[in-house]
Formats: structure tokens, sequence, C-alpha cells
């Protein structure tokens, strides 16, 4: 792969990674509160005793095990890019090779 074309795709994925980073750490913020909110409905719900209080904590939890269902997807995505980011770092290191690299010759120690 020509080196231009692989920098343009190792930035690419650069800036997927950042949006998808600042994503999940807002969705990792939902998700807290939306536990927190469960389990405050599903405490209500026990002391209560109603069923309104009971379909409340049950529609409180679809969402936050929905907001975690988005947060776990936005943790694979994530996790899908750091590999391919690393692997094309790998191609370019590789494609770089031994004899353009600096050497250590010459260097004092």
């Amino acid at each position: 792969m020509p080196r231009t074309l692989l920098q343009r795709r190792l930035i690419d994925v650069s800036d997927r990674l950042k949006r998808l980073r600042a994503e999940l750490a807002v969705s990792d913020e939902q998700c807290a509160f939306f536990e927190a909110e469960a389990e405050d409905a599903r405490l209500r719900s026990l002391v209560s005793e109603t069923p309104v209080a009971d379909a409340e904590a049950r529609e409180v939890r679809r969402h936050a095990d929905a907001q975690t269902r988005q947060r776990d997807a936005l943790r694979r995505a994530v996790r899908e890019l750091e590999a391919e980011q690393d692997a094309l770092l790998d191609r370019m290191a590789a494609e770089l090779g031994p004899e353009s690299r600096p050497s250590d010759a010459g260097t004092v120690r």
C-alpha cells in the first residue's frame, strides 16, 4: 500500500477513535445515571408494592439495559479500531524497514 494512503488511513482511524472515545465517555456517564435510576425505581417498587411502581421499575431497567448495550457496542468498536490502528502502524513500520530507520552508529552512550 502506498505510504500516503497508509498515512491517510491511519489519520482517519485516529480521528474515528477520538470521536468514539468521546462518545464512550458520555455513554459511561449515562450508564451510571441509568443504573442509579433503575436501582432507585426498584427500591420504590419494593416499598410501595404497587403495579404502577413495578411497571415503572421495569421500564427504567429496560432503559438502563439499552444504555449498557450501547456502551458495550461502543467499547467493541473502540477495540476494533485500536486493533486496526495497531495493524496500520505495524505495516508502516515494516514498510520503513531497517534501512530507512536511523542507526545507532555514531551515537554516544
